[in-house]
């Protein structure tokens, strides 16, 4: 039996024996513990992405309490940045930070484009760039909505009855 190696011994072992068994020293320090529960709290972040200027607006769990409102123009110089997704992720940056210093550990996310009768319905450029940081932050990213206002009968369209002639 001294001669035989453990792989042997342990195929000898019968199935229920093998399952029971304590693990030695050496095979209990290998393992780690298990991971600790991290309880998270949610909040929701408001992104509004127009071609013009990206808005993130970090609320509680409720959409009543503002936590902090940040935007790409308070983050660049020049006008034409605003929209840009430099400027929509420096924005996210700055927004997850103070939130994280309000213990805000996971957010959901509600993206909206200026949308209604006239404006574009997809978001601006920043929309994707700011989801994408905030969660490079480490915040937690539970549900990504699309919440932009969509009519379902609008006002009567410019243009006239023949519609626009060029």
């Amino acid at each position: 039996m001294a001669d035989q190696t453990t792989e042997q011994q342990h195929a000898e072992k019968p199935a229920a024996e093998r399952l029971n068994a304590q693990p030695s020293s050496e095979q209990a320090e290998r393992h780690h513990a298990p991971p600790r529960e991290r309880t998270l709290t949610w909040g929701i972040a408001h992104i509004f992405s127009s071609y013009n200027n990206t808005i993130i607006h970090i609320t509680d769990i409720t959409g009543t309490e503002s936590i902090t409102r940040v935007s790409g123009g308070m983050v660049v110089k020049a006008h034409r940045m605003e929209s840009s997704p430099t400027a929509a992720m420096l924005a996210a940056k700055k927004a997850a930070d103070t939130a994280l210093e309000k213990g805000i550990t996971g957010i959901h996310v509600k993206i909206k484009a200026p949308g209604g009768h006239n404006g574009p319905n997809n978001p601006g450029p920043g929309a994707q760039a700011a989801v994408r940081a905030l969660s490079r932050m480490g915040l937690r990213i539970g549900v990504i909505q699309d919440v932009t206002p969509i009519p379902h009968d609008s006002c009567r369209k410019k243009g006239g009855k023949r519609g626009r002639r060029i």
